[in-house]
């Protein structure tokens, strides 16, 4: 059961990694637009994500009260270790 908990740690910090790379592509593609290589998408597809949610209405509404759950519960679980 150890190396189970290991590989949660590591999917946990991984996880968090990515999300402090969206955050990062999101101040750039606000400051600096499309131009910059490696984040020149990530605003366009958050966009595109939140519109999707939002026109499948109660089905959306759910989908994303389901990922923060699971992002509110990383972080519970973080802050126990």
């Amino acid at each position: 059961m150890h190396y189970l908990e290991e590989v949660k740690k590591w999917l946990g910090e991984i996880t968090e990694i990515f999300l402090l790379l969206v955050a990062l592509g999101i101040v750039a593609g606000i400051l600096f637009g499309n131009s910059v290589p490696f984040f020149s998408g990530v605003v366009g597809n958050l966009t595109g994500l939140i519109e999707s949610l939002g026109d499948n209405g109660l089905v959306g509404l759910i989908t994303l009260a389901v990922i923060l759950y699971l992002f509110q519960r990383r972080r519970v679980f973080a802050q126990q270790q």
